[in-house]
């Protein structure tokens, strides 16, 4: 394989060996990409005009640290492994064909939000320009500009995010410096909630929900860093950063112009110019959905059919496909199913923490095939109880209307599957039990 394919293809169906893992502040510009964008600043204005600054940061903290321990737990098995979050599952509770199941969920609920966003993009770059490219032509020309990026792989990202990151922090010191040049910071904090009241149990769901999936798919950057200690460093900072750092901002910016509306915000604070970058900081989330969905789509073809295809190609097809959609203004009609798929996410991440770390079913074939450089040469093919305790959890998000429904659904099919699986386990008489097996 040549360096080129190699690039693209970006060890999708392999463990990231040594060699190609990162320093930690690569992929920490990266995930800070993916949470300093235009949604997060619309989530923190959204929590500021209807809680106080001491709710809203309270609120956040509490869907925060829901966020930070999920990301750090599946994060350090994908560093340590060197595997995303679709092929790690093969050996996390899921198997083959569960795995491809994972795959395919996560590839249409982040290709479908890459179309929403790119339609976001486009609409901004077109109002730039002042109507002259129309909508149409701007949406394809912001769609593959994204898909060229991601053809590339994670250093592509990386570099992305090395511009976009800097430029969208520039524009919301900017806006906040004018914020307290024509207000008291004192005031601000204090000031009450300029809309209707938002429950701190309400606004900790928004905050949590908002970027588990993204937190469930931590392995897909992670197994680029160098340990756990990276990951906790990579995760930590970029949580107090995107979340912390951005919602309270945003809060702020709202109890200043007593608006949620996100562009009156950034207009009104950094003019058209901030409200550009702003807008163009879409790309760094947007990256990722197309990533994310690429490393998905070749492991579910992979898992199902036993053909691997590369990445960049992969990518090419799924960037071509949602750039036609979002053209078409189709996947704004798909955000509430969108949204009803991001239930079906948060249950993989309790099943793979509590396999990987608790029930250690795969470990020893983890382990001594990590030492090779290679993948487990068995695998199970498909293991009811995960299918079982995946359903439960997707229900419990789904129906259960209080507290959060992303963590309803992680816990429910975590501790679902935990006693499930010993029971299994009690009635083979093993200590790790395999459903079935098969070469890989």
């Amino acid at each position: 394989m040549t360096g080129s394919s190699n690039m693209a293809d970006d060890y999708s169906l392999t463990r990231v060996p040594g060699s190609a893992r990162l320093p930690m502040w690569e992929v920490l510009l990266v995930r800070i990409g993916a949470l300093t964008a235009l949604s997060q600043f619309m989530l923190g204005a959204a929590l500021g005009f209807g809680m106080t600054f001491w709710q809203a940061l309270w609120a956040t903290m509490l869907g925060s640290l829901i966020l930070e321990v999920v990301s750090l737990l599946i994060g350090i098995a994908g560093a340590r492994e060197g595997m995303s979050t679709s092929l790690l599952a093969r050996w996390s509770g899921f198997g083959r064909y569960g795995s491809g199941i994972i795959g395919a969920v996560i590839a249409v609920g982040s290709i479908g939000w890459f179309g929403v966003q790119n339609s976001v993009f486009a609409t901004g770059l077109n109002e730039a320009l002042g109507g002259a490219l129309g909508f149409p032509l701007s949406a394809a020309l912001t769609g593959m500009f994204v898909t060229a990026i991601v053809i590339y792989g994670f250093k592509w990202l990386s570099w992305t995010a090395k511009i976009a990151v800097p430029c969208f922090f520039a524009v919301v010191a900017y806006g906040i410096y004018d914020v307290l040049s024509h207000h008291s910071i004192g005031d601000l904090i204090a000031a009450p909630a300029p809309g209707p009241a938002l429950s701190l149990g309400m606004a900790a769901t928004m905050v949590a929900g908002g970027y588990m999936i993204g937190a469930v798919i931590t392995p897909d950057m992670s197994r680029f860093c160098h340990d756990g200690k990276d990951v906790l460093w990579m995760t930590l900072i970029s949580t107090i950063a995107g979340e912390l750092g951005v919602n309270m901002i945003a809060v702020l910016m709202a109890h200043a112009i007593g608006s949620s509306d996100v562009v009156e915000i950034i207009l009104q604070t950094a003019g058209w110019l901030g409200a550009a970058i702003v807008v163009f900081a879409t790309v760094k989330i947007n990256d990722l959905n197309l990533y994310s969905s690429s490393l998905g789509i070749t492991n579910l073809i992979d898992s199902i059919f036993h053909v691997k295809l590369n990445r960049g190609m992969i990518t090419l097809i799924l960037g071509v496909v949602g750039t036609i959609l979002s053209v078409l203004g189709i996947l704004d009609k798909f955000v509430d199913f969108l949204v009803l798929l991001g239930i079906w996410i948060p249950p993989v991440g309790g099943i793979m923490v509590v396999d990987y770390f608790i029930l250690k079913r795969s470990r020893r074939a983890l382990d001594e095939s990590r030492e090779a450089g290679r993948l487990p040469d068995n695998v199970e093919s498909l293991n009811p109880v995960t299918i079982i305790a995946w359903i439960l959890g997707f229900l419990a998000g789904y129906l259960i209307e209080a507290g959060i429904p992303s963590l309803n659904s992680l816990l429910t099919s975590g501790v679902a599957y935990y006693l499930g699986m010993k029971l299994f386990m009690s009635l083979k008489g093993q200590k790790a039990a395999n459903v079935s097996e098969e070469i890989k």
